[in-house]
């Protein structure tokens, strides 16, 4: 136990501490180097080189903080609710409606041509998809 404690103890340079706190500021490195597009090296050496406020480093910048995201969500929930409350009912049947017979109307389209089986009753003889013999 006595190693994990000298570990914990030990400070990290002070540049590296800076990259830390640069990669918290630009999360989307951690994914770059979850999936193995780069290393972490590499990553410290072009931050080190090119700085922070390089160009390259924009496309992996946070893009709010986590209040502004969950406000978004939020925000996108109440117009689904107010969507779902100002929706008519009759409206949606009938609509419903119109796209089962129009379904219906191209099924049997497809049957008269022969790029569908037509349906058979459930007491048909065609092949059925699973096969049950009385005991």
């Amino acid at each position: 136990m006595q190693g994990v404690r000298v570990m914990s103890s030990k400070k990290l340079h002070p540049s590296v501490e800076q990259f830390k706190e640069f990669v918290k500021r630009h999360p989307s490195l951690i994914q770059e180097v979850r999936k193995g597009k780069r290393s972490w090296q590499e990553l410290y050496e072009d931050w080190h080189l090119l700085g922070e406020d390089d160009q390259m480093w924009a496309a992996f910048k946070d893009t709010g903080t986590e209040e502004e995201k969950e406000d978004k969500k939020q925000d996108m929930m109440s117009r689904i609710l107010s969507s779902v409350k100002n929706m008519d009912a009759n409206e949606m049947n009938q609509h419903l409606y119109n796209m089962s017979s129009t379904v219906s109307t191209i099924q049997g389209i497809l049957e008269q041509f022969g790029f569908a089986k037509p349906s058979q009753p459930a007491g048909g003889s065609g092949s059925q998809p699973f096969s049950f013999r009385k005991d």
